[in-house]
This record gives C-alpha cells, structure tokens and sequence, in this order.
C-alpha cells in the first residue's frame, strides 16, 4: 500500500491521463506523466512529466526510478514498454489484461471462455477468410482490424451488397476479427474497480448514444431492467477476477431484448464513466487511483439522473454558455488544437431522482 506522498507514474498525457492526476492531488498523491512529444494536456496538472518515446529505454528506466508504481490511461502502450517498467516496479493492470486486450481475437476467445455471451465471430486473416466468414454469418457484419482500432478507425461494415475485396483494403489487408452483426436495442456499459486483495466495486449499468462512431452521450439511470443491470455489472466483476486485474475497466455491452452481449473490454478509465465526477459518490478517476495504490475502494452509489454530453470539434466553444447554465458541470481538457471529430470536453448534468 502506497502513503499519501507517493508518487504514481501514468503513461499516456491525454484527457484521461490528466483526470486521473486531478483525482490523486486531493489524496495527497503525486503523478508523472510519461508520454511521446505532442499535445498532453495532462502534464498541465501534473507533479512532473517526462516527454518520451515509448520505446526510449533509457528513459523508461529514470521514469520507473522516479515513481512507486505505474498505470496507464489507454491500452496501446507497447508489450516492450510494459515489459520494461514491470522489472522495476508494480504496473496495474497487469501485463496479461494488456496483452489480452490489445488484440480483439485474444479478447473475444477471452470472454467466450469465461462463459459469457458474444456476438459470433471468426479469425480474418485474407479475403478467402472473409468470403468464408460472411456466408457462415449471413452476410451482415463488422470487420475490425485486431488491434489498435478505436472510435470506428480500422473497422468496415459489411452487408451483402458489400464488395469484400474493397473491404479487405479499406482495413488495410491486415489481421482482422469478423463480428456477426448485432441487432441490439441500446448500447450499454459499465464501469468497475477493483483492487489487488480482490475487493471489487462496480458503477451501475449506464446507456450510451454514438454518433460518427464516437460517444456522444451518457445516461443514467439506463433503460434496461434491474435484472439486467445486475447481470451486466456481475459480468464486468467477473472479467476483472479472472485477469486479476488491479484498476478501473470498462466493459462494453449490447443489450438485445433481454439479452447482453459482452462487445469489448477497456482495460482502464473510460469516457462513459466520467459521469462519475460529479453523479457518483467517488468518481471513476479516484478508484482508478485508490485501486493501484492499494487503498480501500471507495463507494460507487449514484446521485441522481445523470446525463454526460461528450464536446467534440467545435462544439466546445459553447463553453461560456455553458458555464452560464445553472447545474452544468463544465470539463475542457486544455488541448490547444480543436479539430473535427476529437474530444475537446465534457459537459455533466446531474438532476434529483424522480419522487
């Protein structure tokens, strides 16, 4: 368990990286962000930072000298890089909930394992596979490059009018996941902490709205039953023991009638979770925190009806008119570049439950 002083290594100088940091100060913990040359709006207010390639060996080494332990705020950090810091100190989450994420197969399989549902799915790794692939599914489905895809990059949908050599080139001829495609009613996920004697605590269920393939909005409480909400927050409770994972994780779901389908694991804090700021007892940032030093979680209740609009683009130019809005919680992440199609901020509402 760290004392309150010590000093907690993120890799990664982004959105997300930059709220953890501000989750820490109150705890009396320190961070140091490291992150290649760019734009890192998380070393604004960061203790320090270090401004290196991931693959900068020497500087991994003064890094993992400097901090008591080391996370990191989005899953595409090279194995070498990991490899490296874990022979000087702790990394959470692990090196297998990494590794295991990072490539949408491994994660598949990981999940079916478990014994949970997903959406059907085969290895793609030439056109032959996909022609195979999508008469065994149908002809409807997403074809997603395994790994490092996010926010609809590396991804292509396919239907039967869909000529497949065109697809197969779009994600670039490379290692891919076919997914049967999902006619499901809402997306969903939930968030969960846990920490390295095993206590766990998970977020409620929270419904999710996308637009151009990147989140738009968040709402809670979600339109699912409470069965449902049960079952899904067992599910991301269940995923987290069985990578003994040590941290926050996010598990993305498809609700179709009344069924879940588990649709990808994050394996750190995650952009529908930061309702958890102002809408929950401890927000997801400080569990994050909590749960890699080694302290007692905190409580994951939630405040009210919650609703959480992404800023992206432009739209975070409204920022004076939302400060003006009575009850509206207004994060800008400090980026000195808007451009179409990235996250600028947030803006969090939080109301009383209906009587």
């Amino acid at each position: 368990m760290l004392k309150p002083g010590a000093t907690i290594g993120i890799l990664g100088g982004g959105q997300l990286a930059r709220m953890m940091a501000l989750a820490a100060a109150p705890l009396g913990l320190k961070c140091h962000i490291f992150s290649p040359k760019g734009d890192n709006p998380a070393f604004d207010v960061a203790a320090a930072f270090t401004e290196a390639d991931y693959t900068d060996e020497a500087a991994l080494h003064a890094f993992a000298d400097a901090v008591d332990v080391v996370t990191y705020e989005f899953e595409n950090v090279p194995a070498r890089t990991a490899d490296v810091l874990a022979g000087h100190c702790p990394v959470h989450p692990n090196a297998r909930a990494l590794a295991i994420t990072q490539d949408r197969l491994t994660e598949k399989s990981f999940i079916r394992d478990l014994g949970l549902p997903v959406p059907d799915f085969r290895a793609i790794d030439s056109l032959d596979d996909l022609k195979a692939g999508m008469a065994a599914l149908g002809g409807f489905g997403v074809l997603k490059t395994r790994r490092l895809g996010y926010d609809g990059k590396g991804q292509a949908m396919i239907r039967p009018e869909t000529v497949l050599a065109e697809a197969w080139a779009k994600v670039g001829e490379a290692p891919c996941i076919l997914e049967a495609l999902v006619p499901f009613d809402r997306e969903c996920s939930v968030i969960a902490a846990r920490s390295a004697n095993g206590s766990s605590a998970a977020y409620e269920i929270c419904e999710n709205e996308h637009r151009h393939h990147i989140l738009s909005r968040t709402i809670l409480p979600a339109s699912v039953s409470s069965q449902l909400g049960h079952e899904a927050m067992a599910m991301a409770e269940k995923i987290a023991a069985a990578l003994d994972y040590v941290g926050v994780m996010t598990v993305e779901l498809f609700v179709a009638g009344d069924r879940l389908l588990v649709n990808e694991i994050a394996p750190r804090v995650h952009n529908s979770g930061h309702w958890t700021i102002e809408g929950a007892e401890t927000s997801q940032f400080e569990n994050h925190i909590r749960a890699v030093a080694g302290w007692p979680l905190g409580l994951t209740r939630r405040l009210g009806r919650i609703e959480m609009n992404n800023l992206i683009g432009d739209e975070a130019d409204r920022w004076e008119d939302l400060l003006k809005e009575p009850g509206a919680h207004l994060h800008l992440y400090g980026k000195a570049e808007s451009r179409p199609g990235r996250k600028m901020g947030h803006v969090t509402r939080v109301w009383p439950e209906k009587a």
